[in-house]
């Protein structure tokens, strides 16, 4: 089986590489980055996909299916669970739901360890450190970690949340990975205060959004709020913190094996809507900031763009009762912060290290 799983991994991640190969681009390095950032990025989104469809128990060992590669030769072992539990996480399409996030996820992960490889063999070519490429292999072998867990440990909320919230992280990483090989765009002038202070506030806000949003997720919370702005035609509901934000517990369980109020899953979602105020505001401080700063014009105007259509998706998911489309594009938007968050931090404090190194 692990022979299999990885020959078919090594054939999904030919894919990408031969993009990197073909292409026109000098720098295949940085070509190479930029594809994996793409392809962490729909990691993601198809994270969210298997998460929303209740696939992520589609095969409930790891890494394979049913002790197979695929659920092709387990099609038995999966049609006997879907006969025993009609109702149940197994069934033949949750079973290939799981099992192609996994395989990108190990074609993700295979990318990474090119990428520490080329760092090192051409350290001096490439005129930067190999360490960034280093510890991401290091990262993504832990979000590999933590998404086996996810499965064994049967989709505890706060393994699920950390998964997601490491795979935020690695896309941010490799942002970063990709502003050190382009370096395209200097700033002008040491960065202002209200630059960094806004770009800083932002990214701070946006993760622990992410991380909130994930506990919705994680938690089934998505509707336990029917309306907007208000929670169930109140604007302070009665709800249960104690319950709802313990963390190691059970899914759908309360710390001493009761099952969850529903309550307690109000309070995830309230908090989850009215701390979006804190986030939105941070956010178009940073892009009204940023729009204003010599040479970073665009990247302001994307961000200005991207927290006013996150903002716009994550209503719409309430009134249109959250479809799995919304859904699925609300996480692509919070993907699509941090990563624009995380290039803007990394040109701020790149275009201090250049003002300073001119004044010397």
């Amino acid at each position: 089986m692990w022979l299999q799983i990885a020959i078919t991994a090594v054939l999904v991640a030919m894919i990408p590489a031969a993009i990197v190969y073909f292409s026109k681009e000098k720098n295949k390095y940085r070509k190479l980055i930029a594809v994996t950032v793409a392809l962490t990025f729909e990691l993601i989104m198809f994270g969210a996909f298997t998460r929303l469809t209740d696939s992520g128990l589609g095969c409930p060992d790891w890494p394979g299916c049913y002790g197979h590669a695929n659920p092709l030769l387990a099609h038995a072992d999966i049609k006997a669970a879907e006969i025993a539990m009609p109702t149940g996480p197994v069934t033949i399409q949750k079973a290939w739901i799981e099992m192609v996030h996994r395989y990108l996820a190990m074609s993700v992960g295979l990318l990474i360890a090119a990428q520490m490889l080329i760092a090192w063999v051409r350290r001096r070519q490439l005129s930067t450190a190999p360490w960034l490429s280093t510890f991401l292999l290091f990262f993504v072998c832990l979000q590999g970690a933590f998404g086996a867990w996810t499965v064994t440990l049967k989709l505890q909320p706060v393994i699920v949340t950390t998964h997601l919230l490491l795979g935020m992280g690695l896309l941010a990483l490799l942002g970063a990975s990709l502003e050190q090989q382009t370096r395209s765009v200097q700033l002008a002038a040491p960065a202002s205060r209200a630059l960094v202070w806004s770009a800083s506030l932002a990214l701070l806000m946006v993760v622990i959004q992410v991380a909130l949003g994930g506990w919705v997720s994680t938690n089934y919370a998505a509707m336990a709020c029917a309306d907007y702005p208000l929670c169930n035609g109140q604007a302070m509901p009665a709800m249960d913190f104690e319950h709802g934000f313990h963390l190691w517990r059970e899914l759908g369980k309360t710390m001493n094996g009761d099952y969850l109020p529903f309550n307690a899953l109000v309070a995830i979602q309230w908090v989850h809507r009215n701390f979006a105020v804190f986030v939105v505001l941070s956010c178009l401080w940073a892009a009204w900031v940023t729009s204003r700063t010599t040479g970073m014009e665009k990247l302001g105007r994307y961000l200005f763009i991207a927290i006013l259509a996150q903002f716009l998706i994550g209503v719409s998911t309430v009134y249109f009762s959250w479809p799995l489309l919304l859904a699925v594009l609300h996480n692509g938007g919070a993907a699509t912060l941090v990563l624009l968050l995380t290039m803007l931090n990394y040109r701020i404090r790149h275009g201090k290290l250049a003002a300073a190194k001119d004044r010397s």
